[in-house]
């Protein structure tokens, strides 16, 4: 009895940036434990998922990959709703794309349209901090921490996905803060065993 009564959240993460910041690279070094130096743009949007575990909790991320500016409304607002946290990276060493997580930050609320937008989950990533030593940063460590203070205190991490640096810390966090004001999202191993039975019940499909 005790396995059916652990619990399990399903967390839902939307990931948001310029083209080329370093998101996919950075799902596929936490998720995968792998770099690649070939950048491929990703198409429209895809997810991956890994799970963890919280304090007393079995945590799986759903953590959704998108497209740069251009394709982020064809997506649909549907597609951005009933997320629980959302992670925007920047490059540490190009100002434009840092200059753009207003605007990310701004149209995720308004696409996703959560009940309490004033305090919804979001986590900063400054991504590529490896390169040339730090010598090409454009955007200062304190000049990102303000921005996040500035948006009510979000949580920010430095990270590399080439160096696998901050990279597994940075998404506890997403983790910790998303739970944080997840409830409805909680399901029983206890729930899905009964559910399962009631479909045998009804009878399957031989199809």
């Amino acid at each position: 009895m005790e396995f059916s009564s652990r619990r399990r959240a399903l967390l839902k993460v939307i990931v948001l940036g310029d083209s080329g910041v370093g998101k996919t690279s950075l799902m596929n070094r936490y998720v995968y434990k792998k770099f690649s130096q070939q950048y491929k743009a990703t198409i429209g949007a895809d997810f991956v998922t890994k799970e963890l575990q919280v304090d007393d909790k079995d945590v799986t991320l759903q953590i959704w990959d998108t497209a740069g500016q251009e394709r982020f409304q064809s997506l649909g607002s549907a597609f951005y709703r009933g997320s629980d946290c959302c992670v925007l990276v920047y490059d540490v060493n190009v100002l434009r794309t840092f200059e753009t997580l207003t605007n990310w930050h701004d149209e995720f609320l308004k696409q996703a349209d959560p009940v309490h937008p004033d305090v919804f989950p979001f986590v900063l990533l400054g991504n590529k901090i490896d390169i040339d030593g730090g010598n090409s940063r454009a955007v200062s460590e304190k000049k990102a921490r303000e921005w996040c203070s500035s948006k009510g205190d979000i949580p920010y991490f430095e990270t590399s996905a080439k160096e696998d640096y901050n990279v597994d810390d940075a998404f506890l966090s997403v983790a910790k803060v998303a739970l944080q004001t997840d409830h409805q999202h909680d399901i029983y191993y206890q729930g899905i065993s009964e559910a399962v039975s009631e479909v045998d019940q009804r009878g399957s499909c031989a199809c």
